[in-house]
């Protein structure tokens, strides 16, 4: 029985008629399938105060953060960029497992892919030793074929290397039957980028258009509730 029998109060969303049933579906992690904003922003204020620049607003936090370390932090910080990132490392190490919350039903949408046996990946612009350490924190290493984190592919999502080392082991090719699942910008543009089907989990209905109106999703769903629902009708 598809989600929505479960009494959410969001109504659900509209399924485009041409949207394909994914052969592959590949993630984003951070605040896509796990709540990770609060040790994120907390490592970013103390980076950021220690290197003397005003502290984002969570807010400003959850709009800015998209692209991997490596390629965000020189902007930021200049050529301060790798004393920067040793403070946002020791800051980040200290809470991220304790703090790391699942997202709701993101295992029910991972127990039905993995029933359906729809290959799964992962490709997020978290560093990939903190990825992998995650996912084994949560015992859900079982879900993903592989588990591509920043600095694993040549280059870090947008660019597609990471979705092809993400796809290599599954023996699939890019296509428009690949789903990439996740919230943010770099999300989208690495699904442009690659020519697959774009999935924005986002609880603003506007976002997309008002954000990403360059890379727009596929489909839009506020949660993973409606993203089992959105499964189910595809098919």
């Amino acid at each position: 029985m598809p989600p929505n029998a479960k009494g959410s109060d969001t109504a659900q969303p509209s399924v485009p008629a041409d949207l394909p049933s994914p052969r592959a579906v590949v993630f984003d992690w951070d605040n896509t399938l796990v709540d990770t904003w609060p040790v994120i922003h907390a490592s970013f204020k103390a980076t950021m105060e220690a290197m003397g620049q005003e502290p984002w607003t969570l807010e400003q936090t959850k709009d800015r953060v998209s692209k991997s370390l490596r390629d965000a932090f020189p902007e930021l910080f200049g050529d301060r960029w790798e004393e920067a990132r040793d403070i946002y490392y020791s800051a980040f190490e200290r809470a991220h497992l304790a703090s790391l919350v699942p997202l709701q039903n993101a295992r029910d949408v991972l127990d039905h892919l993995q029933g359906r046996d729809v290959p799964m990946a992962l490709v997020s612009n978290k560093t990939g030793r903190y990825l992998r350490l995650e996912v084994d924190h949560l015992a859900w290493g079982g879900y993903f074929q592989s588990v591509v984190g920043a600095g694993d592919a040549v280059r870090d999502k947008p660019d597609p290397e990471s979705l092809l080392m993400a796809l290599a082991p599954t023996g699939l090719q890019i296509g428009p039957d690949i789903w990439f699942v996740g919230d943010s910008r770099s999300d989208l543009e690495l699904a442009r980028n690659a020519g697959c089907t774009g999935i924005l989990v986002h609880p603003d209905p506007e976002r997309a258009k008002s954000a990403f109106s360059d890379c727009l999703p596929r489909s839009q769903v506020a949660n993973l509730d409606q993203l089992t629902y959105v499964l189910h009708r595809v098919g």
